[in-house]
């Protein structure tokens, strides 16, 4: 026990290894304990959602067909990968809901079930934190990739516990305040596919001509259809552009002289030179380096990604691999709009019309892509189209900076309200609330001395309810 730590909580308070308080990896039911067609949960680790800390797509299952090779568990248990990279992920779960009471699943879960001393809810938000995980990984032991948290560890893993009736206050506190975190969270969520949609609806705008009809008015152009802006016609761009030329089939490397940008490095309509290859041969830099201002365009990929484009505007010296397309622009073809125009829903349609289709992959050709009937505007609406788009995806932009600000800020104030619950501080302390009311409270360790010489350290069996455990005891 750790009396330092112990200095530092409320009156009333313990300190135990959790091995004190928790069964670690109970024993699996007796054969007998259902009939073998029985129905029981199963739960495979992807079943276990580490966002929500819940049992999310569980399976159904005989209880003979899983009783043997899988992790067991029971309703109130509190289960915890074991495995690298899903103990860090913070895969762990209450179980609750289990079809007869029993959950299998797999063989890299820890199950902890309480015995009495403490709240199975108090357990669940205990291994939650990220103190928790860190000191975890710090432990685990085995090979790259096969990295687990042991056992023995876990046993010895201190967790402070208050009288039960303070346990259930602070459950309380936390739970009313996780969900409202966790609500604002799911609405974060939602943001960024609306600022997709928003992205779109600004190219669809743009090059249907109507999110520049107020600058026309203002500069003496009258549509003079509906189908058809003032000053606009299809052109092919075959007519607009000088070149379709595919990029380098040379082998490329992790380090060399010039970086070679390949298919993953098309994002958004934007170059990410995070993951980058790189050749020295000399002839294949000469050949293929990029000029600033030209548009990229993947010509292989899966089906919804195929066409994806990215304009290089000259960042850094860059050679083009095979899988894309490098589009050279003539004299009446602004490279932002060309790169917009392709990333426009219009563009896309027409990839998903020409594209032809391989086992795992879609291909558009340079013959193909040359064909396609830009809708095209005289250059000083092609620029002020630029400008005003370029405009409302920095505004998004900001709002998804805000975005990922906000949910950093709600994953550090969940961290920080359970940090605030194991130091005895989210709640008043029952020593203090008996104190007032002019009671008396038991200590946690007391409830503990008693609790194990009754059990004289038997293992707990299953059962429906803590709560009706801790009623029956003395």
């Amino acid at each position: 026990m750790n009396t330092d730590r112990s200095d530092t909580l409320p009156p009333g308070w313990s300190i135990q290894p959790i091995a004190s308080v928790c069964a670690i990896n109970p024993k699996k039911p007796a054969t007998d304990a259902l009939k073998p067609t029985d129905p029981v949960t199963f739960v495979p680790m992807p079943a276990v959602d580490a966002d929500a800390g819940a049992i999310t797509a569980p399976l159904p299952r005989a209880f003979a067909g899983v009783r043997k090779g899988f992790t067991a568990f029971a309703n109130e248990d509190v289960i915890v990968a074991k495995i690298t990279p899903c103990f860090e992920n913070g895969k762990a779960a209450l179980c609750r809901g289990l079809t007869n009471g029993l959950g299998f699943g797999s063989t890299e879960f820890h199950v902890l079930r309480s015995t009495g001393v403490v709240l199975p809810e108090y357990v669940y938000h205990f291994v939650r934190q990220e103190s928790f995980r860190r000191d975890g990984e710090a432990n685990m032991t085995g090979s790259v990739g096969q990295k687990r948290v042991p056992a023995e560890w876990l046993k010895a893993v201190e967790i402070p516990f208050p009288p039960l009736a303070e346990q259930r206050r602070i459950v309380a506190k936390l739970e009313a305040i996780l969900a409202r975190v966790n609500a604002a969270r799911q609405r974060l969520a939602k943001a960024p596919s609306l600022l997709k949609r928003f992205r779109q609806s600004v190219l669809a705008a743009a090059f249907l001509g109507k999110l520049t009809a107020d600058w026309r008015l203002q500069h003496g152009l009258i549509d003079d259809s509906e189908e058809q802006p003032a000053n606009w016609r299809e052109r092919l761009l075959s007519d607009l552009c000088s070149e379709f030329n595919y990029g380098s089939s040379a082998k490329s490397a992790k380090e060399g002289l010039v970086p070679v940008l390949r298919m993953g490095n098309l994002q958004d309509g934007k170059l990410d030179w995070t993951d980058l290859a790189f050749t020295s041969d000399p002839d294949e830099i000469e050949k293929y380096t990029l000029q600033p201002n030209t548009v990229l365009f993947n010509r292989t990929n899966s089906p919804e990604l195929v066409g994806k484009t990215a304009l290089y505007r000259g960042e850094r010296p860059a050679v083009f691999a095979g899988y894309l397309i490098r589009i050279v622009h003539g004299p009446e073809l602004d490279p932002h709009f060309l790169n917009f125009a392709l990333n426009a829903p219009i563009f896309r349609d027409y990839c998903a019309s020409v594209k032809t289709d391989g086992v795992s992959q879609s291909n558009i050709n340079a013959k193909k892509l040359a064909a396609y009937p830009l809708n095209w505007c005289p250059l000083p609406e092609q620029h002020e189209i630029v400008r005003r788009v370029e405009a409302l995806f920095a505004f998004a932009d900001k709002i998804e900076s805000r975005i990922t600000a906000a949910r950093t800020r709600a994953d550090k104030l969940i961290q920080s309200t359970l940090a605030k619950a194991f130091r005895g501080e989210l709640v008043l302390a029952e020593h203090a609330l008996a104190e007032a009311e002019g009671r008396t409270s038991d200590a946690a360790a007391e409830l503990l001395a008693r609790v194990n010489l009754i059990r004289n350290g038997a293992s707990p069996a299953p059962s429906k309810s803590l709560r009706r455990r801790v009623q029956t005891s003395p």
